[in-house]
C-alpha cells in the first residue's frame, strides 16, 4: 500500500484518517470490481494499482453520490471489511475543498459557519445600503420609481459596478487559484488526450446521477431520480440568471438599454425562469438531503453546503420579489436586500459548496482524456 504521510508531502492534501479510509476501501473496490458498471470511479479505480492522495481526490470529486454502490455492496456493514465508498469518498471530498482553497488562510472557514457567514456578509451589505441610503435621502429611498434607469436612482450605476464587479473579480480569481490548485494535485504529469466535450456532456445531464442507470438512491435502496431533477433546476437555473446578467449587461454598454426592463425583454425573461428554478431546486434539495440516509453522507461538515444552497435560495427570491414589487415604495429595500444577498453570494464562493460543481467538471475532463488515452 501507499505511504499516506510521504505521498501528501507532495500534495496540498493533509495526510488524515479520510484519506486512509478511502484508500483501504479502493483497495478493496479494486479487488472485487462488482461495481464497475454504475459510474465513472470505477473505471477510474481500475487504472490505478496505487492511491496517491491527488489520485483519491480526484476519485473523490468523480464521484456524485448517487448512493448505488452502497447498497449493492456485498461487503456493507454489518461485514467486518464495512466498506461505505459515498461517505469516505464524501469525506474527502469536503477536505479537498479547504486543501484548496485559496487564499490559504481562509481554508476550512466555512465548513461549519458556512449559513452563518453568508447571510452575516449578505445582511451586513444590504444593511448598510439601506441605512446609507435612507439617511442620505428617504424621499429616494422610499419613493416609487418607474421606467429605464430607475434603479440607479436608488444606487448610482457606477457605484454598483465597482461594488459588485469588484466582489466578482476577486470570486473568478479565487476561483481559478483554487482550481489550479486541484488539477496540479490530480493531474501531475497529464499529456494525454482532454475531451471537454465529452466532460460538458456528462456534466449538462448529469449522467453519473443515475446510479448505473436505475436511478439515485435517497433514503432506501428503492432508486428515485429526484435528486436529479433538482440538481438539474438549480444548475441550469444559475446560469440561465448568469446569462440574464451576461444580457443586461450587453443591453447597457452596447446599447444604452438600462434596468429595470420590461417583463417581455429578454434578461427578465432568462431572469424569471433561471429564478424560479433557483427556488425549487434548492428546496429540492434540502429536502431530499434530509431524507437521505445519513450513512451515506458526511454530516460532521453540513455547514458550506447549506450555506450555498441557502444562499441560492434567498438571492433567486429577493430578486423575484424585486420583480414583482419593482414599482412600489418597496423597491429601495427589496433592491438592498437582493444586492446584498448577491455580494455575499459573490465574496462566499470560493469557499461554499460552489467548488464542488468546477471540481467535479475537472475530474470529468481528467475521466474523458483517460477514457481516450
Amino acid at each position: 500500500m501507499l505511504d499516506l504521510t510521504q505521498a501528501a508531502n507532495k500534495s496540498p492534501l493533509p495526510a488524515s484518517g479520510n484519506l486512509a479510509e478511502a484508500e483501504r476501501l479502493m483497495t478493496i473496490c479494486n479487488a472485487c470490481r462488482y461495481c464497475e458498471g454504475l459510474c465513472a470511479v470505477f473505471p477510474a479505480m481500475e487504472m490505478r494499482r496505487a492511491f496517491t492522495p491527488g489520485d483519491l481526490n480526484y476519485l473523490a470529486n468523480l464521484c456524485h453520490s448517487c448512493g448505488a454502490c452502497y447498497y449493492d455492496c456485498q461487503f456493507a456493514t454489518p461485514h467486518e471489511f464495512a466498506v461505505n465508498v459515498p461517505q469516505a469518498l464524501a469525506a474527502v471530498r469536503v477536505d479537498s475543498y479547504a486543501a484548496y482553497t485559496w487564499p490559504r488562510f481562509l481554508s476550512g472557514t466555512f465548513q461549519r459557519n458556512g449559513l452563518t457567514i453568508s447571510l452575516a456578509a449578505a445582511l451586513s451589505v444590504a444593511g448598510f445600503m439601506i441605512a446609507f441610503m435612507a439617511l442620505n435621502d428617504p424621499a429616494v429611498m422610499f419613493g416609487t420609481h418607474v421606467g429605464q434607469g430607475a434603479f440607479y436612482k436608488i444606487m448610482p450605476h457606477g457605484a454598483m459596478v465597482a461594488i459588485f464587479g469588484a466582489a466578482f473579480l476577486y470570486s473568478l480569481l479565487a476561483l481559478a487559484m483554487g482550481f489550479r490548485l486541484f488539477w496540479k494535485d490530480v493531474s501531475p504529469n497529464s499529456t494525454g488526450a482532454v475531451s471537454f466535450w465529452d466532460a460538458i456532456k456528462d456534466a449538462g445531464r448529469l449522467r453519473y446521477l443515475d446510479g448505473g442507470g436505475v436511478g439515485c438512491m435517497n433514503e432506501s435502496d428503492k432508486p428515485r431520480d429526484r435528486r436529479r431533477l433538482y440538481h438539474h433546476l438549480t444548475f441550469y437555473g444559475f446560469w440561465l440568471c448568469f446569462a440574464s446578467t451576461t444580457v443586461a449587461t450587453i443591453y447597457a454598454y452596447g446599447f444604452g438599454w438600462h434596468a429595470p426592463y420590461r417583463i417581455t425583454d429578454l434578461p427578465v425573461v432568462l431572469g424569471t425562469v433561471g429564478g424560479i428554478g433557483l427556488i425549487i431546486g434548492p428546496i429540492g434539495l434540502m429536502l431530499a438531503k434530509r431524507q437521505r440516509d445519513p450513512a451515506m453522507a458526511d454530516t460532521s461538515r453540513a455547514g458550506m453546503d447549506v450555506g450555498f444552497i441557502v444562499m441560492l435560495l434567498l438571492t433567486s427570491l429577493t430578486g423575484l420579489l424585486l420583480l414583482v414589487l419593482r414599482a412600489t415604495p418597496a423597491m429601495g429595500t427589496l433592491l438592498a436586500l437582493h444586492l446584498g444577498f448577491v455580494f455575499g453570494f459573490f465574496i462566499t464562493m470560493p469557499y461554499s459548496k460552489f467548488v464542488h460543481g468546477i471540481y467535479r467538471f475537472g475530474a470529468l475532463v481528467k475521466y474523458a482524456g483517460e477514457r481516450h488515452d
